[in-house]
């Protein structure tokens, strides 16, 4: 691919798409959604049995490298890591040419992957570890899992206590994380762990890149209310990993986890995936609404125009962040982001609930109806994911608006500040 000119980029891309997928629709911008058709996948979180969730996964594995040989892939993304080296627009028009056609969906573990992985790799990684890296990340040729969250460290991230212990050249691990997406696919982890108890708990973290497939570290997968097994719990026992796998300097992990939930919380795609999820939209929702008969009723008119607006509006708020994020990590407006995001969840669960009434717990056979299930089960999950709603809002108002920080109680070295039980957090504490 050679191609810098955005008019002979798009032929390109057209023809690479045609030869490679099979088209669609002729109007990109209007997906073929038809009612009856298919299954309604409005799912947040995949509901798959191990086996079928693998199989998935190879799916958009393999369409992501076949893209790879093109740069495709990585079209912003500098050469020497298997990216174009373009701009912004010409990721965003392979994204919206690749809506027009047939591929694979998307999931959690991919994206935490290619996007929030390799983000953060590029930001910290030596050189060397770039070149052995990223190009692996960014092809998705082996998944990499992001481990922070634990057991008594929910919202307080800063005060985990999973250590990583110096010697000689390596590091032995012990402790737990819950909480991480598609662990038990993953060949890599994104671990964040205490190598300092004896400073304030921001400075004691440092980061680490680790082979998941190391003795000493057992995944065990947790079951959903929604029937999936997406997340998994890890365990470490003395595992032994090479300081060559360290990430940053040592004491620096605050930085790296920061950076990576900046990215995290930024939802300003720049299309170069082309790929969509499942997962509700304005749509199926309308959809659902006009054949359940209700779009004359102007209380329900009132509450479709409600979510019709919020995704209106997130659709700028997204598109204002992208240019604000185009000179480096996002910074604390990806927080807005990210609550209007998980808001927009809310007001879709909110409006089909209404829509559906019993249809939506009623296994009755009907089609798009009990299916909606999977979206208001699976929706307040990311109230939570990413840093909680309530977190976003302090970091808006200390970071953004300038208000006075909420009252500390951790000052003083990690060892030394009381902690709760397993499932606890300092209620103080934001990330």
């Amino acid at each position: 691919m050679t191609a810098t000119d955005l008019d002979e980029f798009t032929a390109e891309a057209i023809a690479w798409l045609d030869a490679n997928a099979k088209r669609v629709d002729d109007n990109a911008d209007a997906p073929v959604f038809v009612w009856g058709e298919g299954e309604l996948d409005v799912a947040v979180f995949h509901a798959f049995e191990h086996e079928e969730e693998a199989a998935y996964m190879a799916r958009i594995a393999e369409w992501n490298q076949r893209k790879a040989e093109q740069g495709y892939h990585a079209i912003t993304w500098p050469t020497e890591y298997g990216g174009l080296g373009l701009g912004r627009a010409h990721a965003r028009a392979f994204g919206k040419l690749a809506r027009g056609y047939e591929h694979p969906g998307g999931h959690e573990l991919f994206g935490v992957t290619t996007n929030l992985v390799a983000q953060t790799v590029r930001a910290f990684g030596t050189d060397e570890q770039k070149l052995e890296w990223l190009p692996m990340l960014l092809r998705a040729d082996q998944f990499c899992c992001q481990l922070f969250s634990e057991p008594g460290a929910g919202s307080d991230l800063a005060g985990l206590s999973c250590r990583a212990t110096r010697d000689g050249d390596e590091w032995v691990l012990n402790g737990q994380k819950v909480w991480s997406s598609g662990a038990q696919f993953s060949d890599w982890g994104l671990l964040i762990a205490r190598t300092d108890p004896d400073v304030v708990k921001h400075k004691g973290l440092t980061a680490f890149v680790i082979p998941m497939g190391v003795d000493g570290i057992e995944v065990r997968p947790i079951k959903q209310m929604s029937g999936g097994q997406s997340f998994g719990e890890v365990f470490f026992s003395d595992a032994h990993i090479h300081d060559r796998y360290r990430l940053g300097p040592v004491g620096e992990g605050w930085k790296v986890a920061m950076t990576t939930l900046g990215f995290e919380r930024d939802h300003s795609s720049d299309g170069s995936g082309g790929g969509g999820t499942g997962g509700a939209s304005w749509t199926k929702l309308l959809a659902t609404a006009q054949v359940m008969g209700v779009t004359d009723d102007p209380v329900m008119r009132d509450e479709l125009a409600k979510v019709y607006i919020h995704t209106r509006v997130e659709s700028l708020l997204n598109r204002r962040a992208a240019d604000l994020a185009r000179s480096g990590t996002p910074g604390p407006e990806g927080s807005l982001g990210k609550i209007f995001w998980t808001q927009g969840m809310r007001v879709m669960s909110d409006a089909v609930s209404k829509v559906l009434g019993p249809r939506l717990i009623a296994d009755s056979g009907e089609w798009g109806t009990y299916a909606w299930g999977e979206q208001v089960l699976g929706a307040p999950g990311y109230r939570i994911a990413g840093g909680s709603d309530e977190i976003q809002r302090n970091i808006i108002g200390e970071r953004v608006l300038g208000l006075p920080g909420e009252p500390r109680t951790d000052k003083g070295p990690w060892k030394d500040v009381p902690r709760c039980g397993a499932g606890g957090h300092s209620e103080f504490t934001m990330w």
